[in-house]
């Protein structure tokens, strides 16, 4: 038995996200979208011990705000639990211990970095082996975000955001994150964004929608300067009209140095790109001065990993 298996229980660590590029189609006749996004895993990370037990519960604390978080089958992470027992036959049950630094409901995908927790540290706790391939078929049913928090680096999304393909970036992005005090509703966002556009405020992309290239090469070019000017979230309109005063925020945080601030994901979270770690430790001393929580990460990161004892 490893050493991460030690006791029946098992460690699991899944990076948060950020959205470097995002582009909404329109709304199709099921009330979603079609969206190419840029995703890249961020150094702020959710952590989730399974341990055996005869039934499916869970437990979450951590440094941000969590009674937001159902404790139900509501939680994406139980529901990740359950789809590995479904899939291997397994009658027990496990106790998933959450602790989230990931902001809650804040376009981080901190709920699917649960998620994604969750299935590799049940598909260990139980032995089952399934493999990349079925982990990701499995991921796919729980959510859009779940499957790039499995794959964790910078990764073009397309269709719903879980078609996948790994996008190659050289060196380090770093960013500061300024989480917000109450989160967004992602639907409610999209809704926003789709009654935006009917009243002709923003058009949508004309055909399917499509990352720029040039994200791409300045990904491939290690170029923070070339991704600033050319990173883009079509949710960025909708989640700034609906929470007005992030848009003082984002001023703060270019005026303090960074590249870009953008809204990450559906939002409320906030996102700025500095061209070094030293620019980002400015950025986030300026922030954190005008009373905001502000945070250090950089990217790409791994995906959800196993961590030994």
């Amino acid at each position: 038995m490893s050493e991460a298996l030690a006791e029946n229980r098992v460690h699991v660590r899944a990076p948060g996200k950020l959205n470097l590029f995002f582009e909404v189609g329109e709304v199709q006749s099921d009330g979603y979208h079609d969206v190419a996004s840029a995703y890249q895993a961020v150094s702020l990370y959710e952590e989730v011990w399974a341990t055996e037990a005869v039934d499916f519960t869970v437990s979450v604390s951590g440094t941000v705000d969590v009674s937001g978080v159902p404790s139900d089958d509501r939680n994406l992470a139980l529901r990740a639990a359950r789809l590995v027992a479904q899939r291997i036959g397994h009658s027990g049950g496990v106790h998933l211990d959450i602790v989230k630094a990931v902001p809650v409901a804040g376009g981080m995908g901190g709920g699917s970095a649960d998620a994604a927790a969750a299935l590799v540290a049940c598909d260990a706790l139980w032995g089952a082996d399934l493999g990349t391939t079925e982990l990701h078929k499995l991921a796919a049913r729980l959510g859009a975000d779940v499957p790039f928090a499995l794959m964790g680096g910078t990764a073009i999304g397309t269709g719903r955001g879980d078609q996948l393909s790994p996008a190659l970036a050289k060196g380090r992005f770093d960013w500061v994150v300024v989480p917000a005090e109450e989160g967004l509703s992602t639907p409610e966002v999209y809704a926003h964004l789709d009654a935006l556009r009917a009243r002709n405020d923003i058009a949508p992309p004309v055909g399917a929608p499509e990352v720029d290239r040039s994200v791409l090469h300045a990904l491939r070019a290690a170029d923070p300067v070339a991704l600033a000017e050319h990173t883009r979230n079509d949710l960025q309109a909708a989640a700034l009209s609906l929470r007005p005063a992030l848009r003082e925020v984002l001023d703060l945080g270019e005026r303090s140095g960074a590249l870009v601030g953008l809204v990450s994901g559906s939002g409320p979270t906030l996102a700025f790109l500095a061209p070094d770690p030293e620019s980002a430790l400015e950025v986030q001393v300026m922030l954190s001065a005008a009373g905001l929580t502000a945070l250090h990460v950089h990217g790409p990161v791994a995906g959800a990993r196993v961590i030994r004892l």
